[in-house]
């Protein structure tokens, strides 16, 4: 790896969990990690200990899909000792009404057009999750997020634009100060939650994040200037055809079954 500029950060999309392996809408829906996904998060270690990477500190969500990984991550790059942070505000975003709903099926329902809006318009969100969903009191009542988000903002639905307003204070108020110390950390997030820190680094457009599609287990790095300006942008420690295969394998889970 290049060691001319002055930070670094690496982010990795946690590895397959269960309700990705089903197509299912996922979410705060707190889904274990599946045997692929367990095997991700070993590979995304063995593709940083290959790099010779060594992190002063990691930061995940409180789901156990991103958790799990960084502990697996963490596990083979042998940097168990390093500090962890975990918070509300790097999870998933929050899929409201179509929590635990299939993918394929909901397009096939309401068409391939509108769970591509749901999925893949900035700022139009889902339907609310309404008190009688299944796993309305599943997630709002877990005592996990008793120190937040607080009862009169817990997020119902989200659009990434709204899961990008409740990121990036974190990333500018923890991460930040902590690269500026000189400190090289590791985040273990979701697709959406990243996809906010990438925006806001390379500056892309709405339409350029929406039509960004993370793989699940495949780190990326950021070289960053003086002014944490990207000089490398997303350089992914593994080979092109697995990462653009990966790619591919996110944007269709919004297609209806042919």
């Amino acid at each position: 790896m290049a060691t001319n500029t002055k930070y670094m950060i690496v982010m990795v999309r946690h590895g397959e969990s269960e309700w990705n392996q089903k197509n299912l809408f996922c979410g705060w829906y707190d889904s274990e990690l599946s045997e692929k996904g367990v095997e991700e998060a070993a590979s995304a270690g063995k593709a940083l200990k290959k790099a010779g990477l060594k992190f002063d500190e990691a930061h995940t969500s409180v789901l156990k899909r991103a958790q799990v990984t960084l502990d697996t991550i963490l596990k083979v790059i042998d940097q168990t000792k390093i500090p962890i942070h975990k918070t509300w505000r790097l999870n998933e975003r929050h899929y409201g009404g179509l929590t635990g709903l299939n993918k394929s099926e909901t397009a096939e329902k309401y068409g391939e057009d509108q769970v591509k809006i749901w999925r893949r318009s900035f700022d139009v969100p889902p339907p609310p999750m309404e008190p009688d969903h299944k796993y309305y009191k599943e997630i709002v009542e877990d005592p996990r997020y008793a120190e937040g988000p607080q009862k009169e903002a817990f997020p119902m639905f989200e659009s990434l634009k709204l899961t990008i307003e409740r990121t990036l204070p974190y990333w500018n108020d923890t991460i930040v100060p902590k690269i500026k110390e000189g400190k090289t950390i590791l985040i273990a997030a979701h697709g959406n939650s990243l996809r906010g820190i990438v925006k806001h680094l390379d500056n892309l457009s709405n339409d350029e994040i929406m039509s960004l599609n993370l793989p699940t287990g495949i780190p990326f790095v950021y070289e960053l200037d003086a002014d944490l300006k990207p000089v490398v942008s997303m350089k992914f420690l593994g080979d092109e055809e697995t990462v653009r295969k990966a790619m591919e394998s996110v944007a269709a889970q919004g297609k209806a079954k042919k």
